[in-house]
């Protein structure tokens, strides 16, 4: 289980600090996709970030009782003048997880041959997000993080991502953060909306929709 408990976060900027989220309350159970809708800016990247522990809040509590990932094709914590496969070695130590039992893996799934042993630095955008897609699902978690990025690579390895997420780890709990409220209906058993820092719940998935589109969508 994830429990976030009054949860705080705000900015510094010119003009004083700005609340990207005010006193924000969830529970996420084992098994669950549970689905986060907001607009662009509202602060679903910002709430993804503390979740996974890559960020920490100003207040409150983030419980974590399950095996979180970190958002999913997140590629910022490469070392650029590594190669792919020695950020490999190095992420896998962190979580536990012998190198050698998940090279096979992220050299099938990421397609990058030979560039898994070039400095990471001259990948591009996309080949960065192959190997973290890949490097996500090597390493087993839990809970997985999916912050609007399955627009990874062209049509198959989209499709490839989708089935190795919701199908292969069909088991597994999710949090999935977009604005797009196809993608959420899809995906997601319960459904909540982040609006101007507050994440509002709803007991059906039909009433979160009809306030995003109403009162959020109507709005931007």
């Amino acid at each position: 289980m994830i429990n976030l408990q009054n949860v705080v976060k705000r900015y510094p900027t010119r003009s004083g600090y700005h609340t990207v989220l005010s006193g924000v309350d969830a529970t996420i159970y084992p098994g669950e996709r549970f689905g986060i809708l907001g607009r662009n800016g509202s602060g679903k990247s910002t709430l993804i970030r503390i979740i996974s522990g890559q960020e920490d809040a100003d207040s409150g509590i983030v419980d974590r009782k399950m095996r979180v990932s970190w958002p999913i094709a997140f590629s910022g914590a490469f070392q650029g003048s590594l190669t792919g496969y020695d950020n490999i070695k190095f992420i896998a130590r962190i979580h536990g997880v012998n190198p050698a039992s998940i090279k096979e893996m992220i050299e099938e799934f990421s397609e990058l041959g030979s560039f898994l042993y070039e400095p990471v630095k001259i990948y591009s955008s996309g080949m960065r997000a192959r190997l973290a897609f890949a490097l996500s699902l090597a390493i087993e978690f839990d809970c997985y993080l999916i912050d609007e990025v399955l627009a990874v690579g062209d049509a198959r390895f989209q499709e490839r991502c989708q089935y190795e997420l919701f199908e292969k780890r069909k088991d597994r709990a999710y949090i999935l953060v977009s604005h797009n409220h196809d993608f959420i209906k899809e995906c997601c058993q319960r459904v909540a909306v982040l609006d101007k820092g507050v994440l509002y719940h709803f007991d059906a998935v039909a009433s979160a929709f009809e306030y995003y589109l109403k009162n959020v969508m109507r709005m931007s």
